[in-house]
């Protein structure tokens, strides 16, 4: 009589345990966050709880073995859109705007190796003194380690914007995708903590993002991750354990293309 058993996998073989299934298929991410989701309930600033809990929500999905990339924003500090509004000179306003970056990502460090998480802060500006300048091979062989790799000071160049360098950075490095984590859990068509009426979409793509300006990203990162089918999660960050959880396919979010 034939067996309906299934054979034995060489790991039983040898006597060791089965591989649990994998909580997530993705394997290398981009996590874009702004600075203001750095000062909690303050007006300005880094608030170091807040700053503690993301880092946690990073560890939880590091542990999972996925290679991170971050980007943060610097509005918390300083926006150099603002600036140039108030009558700074533009390019000034935005190389300000990169230095906050530069803080920001460094108070992450901070955080993330408190915790055991091994990080390097990645400038687009040199500042060898606080962190390393930006090589493509390197930070790729960086990722590869298994530590975080944080972007700062934008591209380097101004009049363009962190979504649109966490773009650039998620496609030079191979992300699967971006997760945009915001104070809501998805993309609305209008802004929902205004009208009760706002409707979620589940997903979204690049094209209507861009001619009904819901707001994702600037239309620059929009248009760069069209052409590179980058696929953006946006799901809420101020959810516990939202991260890992949306990595896995739980919780609400939104889809954009991909």
């Amino acid at each position: 009589m034939t067996s309906t058993l299934a054979p034995e996998s060489p790991r039983e073989n040898r006597g060791e345990p089965p591989r649990t299934r994998p909580e997530t298929t993705y394997e290398r991410v981009m996590l874009k966050i702004s600075g203001e989701a750095l000062m909690g309930d303050q007006g300005f600033g880094l608030h170091p709880p807040t700053v503690q809990r993301i880092a946690q929500e990073v560890k939880s999905v590091h542990d999972l073995g996925v290679e991170i990339c971050m980007v943060i924003g610097g509005g918390n500090i300083f926006r150099g859109l603002q600036g140039s509004a108030q009558g700074m000179e533009r390019t000034t306003a935005d190389y300000m705007g990169m230095l906050a970056t530069v803080m920001n990502a460094l108070a992450m460090q901070s955080a993330l190796e408190d915790i055991g998480v091994f990080t390097r802060v990645i400038s687009a500006i040199r500042m060898d003194e606080v962190c390393e300048p930006y090589i493509r091979r390197r930070a790729v062989r960086h990722l590869e380690k298994k530590r975080v790799c944080i972007f700062a000071a934008g591209t380097g160049n101004p009049y363009f914007t962190t979504d649109t360098a966490a773009t650039l950075r998620a496609s030079e490095m191979k992300c699967e995708a971006i997760f945009k984590g915001t104070k809501v859990d998805g993309v609305y068509d209008k802004d929902p903590t205004k009208y009760p009426d706002a409707r979620r979409y589940d997903t979204v793509s690049y094209d209507d993002v861009l001619a009904k300006r819901l707001g994702v990203m600037d239309a620059s990162a929009i248009a760069l991750a069209r052409d590179n089918n980058l696929p953006i999660i946006v799901f809420s960050l101020d959810e516990p354990g939202g991260f890992r959880g949306i990595l896995a396919g739980r919780g609400t979010y939104t889809k954009v293309g991909g």
